[in-house]
């Protein structure tokens, strides 16, 4: 495994092991970005379910032909995974940005799901 991969795991146990020190109960938005595609999903840790989930593999939620890995295509899924939070009943979530830095994609779609009616 190179250093980077290695780091990048390091990073997301901490991040995951600290939501979880909080014990909050409330589920977890979590995020993975690709070069490509851009993909959250909200996890309850306790019963070890997805509650919701919004990808950009996804139909209908980018165009064909227009990239899935550009901020534009995150706002598509940060408001998608808000309407199906929503529907699911949850309004309130935990933010794992899956050890990414939280700018470009992760803080678009973050930003997305709160304008959609997600409190984190």
């Amino acid at each position: 495994m190179s250093k980077n991969s290695e780091l990048l795991q390091r990073r997301r146990a901490r991040i995951r092991n600290r939501l979880r020190r909080q014990g909050t109960g409330r589920p977890r938005l979590s995020t993975f970005r690709s070069g490509k595609h851009i993909y959250a999903q909200i996890i309850d840790d306790r019963e070890g379910r997805t509650l919701a989930a919004a990808s950009t593999l996804d139909k209908g939620l980018i165009k064909a032909g227009e990239s899935g890995g550009n901020v534009a295509a995150a706002v598509a899924v940060g408001k998608e995974i808000a309407a199906r939070a929503k529907k699911a009943g949850i309004t309130e979530v935990v933010f794992d940005r899956g050890g990414n830095l939280y700018h470009g994609r992760i803080k678009a779609l973050a930003d997305a799901a709160r304008e959609g009616g997600l409190l984190f």
